[in-house]
């Protein structure tokens, strides 16, 4: 059994970092749609995915080259992905946690990097993340819960 939870965290990490730097172009800067953070709802079916997308968020952000991307954008995720698992009952609440703090944090820090208004650097990532997390997120969450298969399988990893 801690095999197969291994494994289900290893293959999330694998899929956000492979996701994030394939779709590169779009996954890091000031404006941003990072696709691969639609997988920050599978905390809501099992709390074994926090530690896969925190694990995939850092190599993701190893390719920035920014520390400060790699510590604060990944503790981020880390703890969002925990409020969205606190959050599991409440489908529309589960990406809320990823959208505010990555809003927040990320883009408050991205206008160290590349400067800008941080307010309008707070808002652009919010927008990718409503994006990320709402219009792919939540239809993704209501899938795999709606596929008794694929949810059983999900949830006793």
């Amino acid at each position: 059994m801690k095999l197969r939870r291994l494994l289900y965290g290893a293959v999330i990490a694998a899929v956000y970092a492979v996701i994030s730097i394939l779709c590169a172009p779009i996954s890091y800067g000031p404006v941003q749609v990072r696709v691969s953070e639609v997988l920050t709802v599978l905390p809501a079916i099992n709390a074994v995915a926090i530690f896969g997308v925190f694990v995939g968020c850092v190599v993701a952000n190893l390719a920035t080259g920014s520390v400060v991307d790699i510590i604060f954008g990944s503790l981020t995720t880390l703890v969002a992905a925990y409020l969205s698992y606190k959050l599991r009952n409440y489908k529309w609440l589960v990406p809320l946690p990823p959208v505010l703090l990555n809003g927040l944090v990320v883009g408050g820090y991205l206008t160290l990097i590349y400067g800008g208004i941080w307010y309008i650097n707070m808002l652009t990532v919010t927008a990718g993340q409503l994006v990320s997390c709402y219009l792919l997120g939540v239809p993704l969450l209501i899938i795999l819960k709606n596929n008794k298969q694929i949810h059983n399988f999900l949830k006793k990893s």
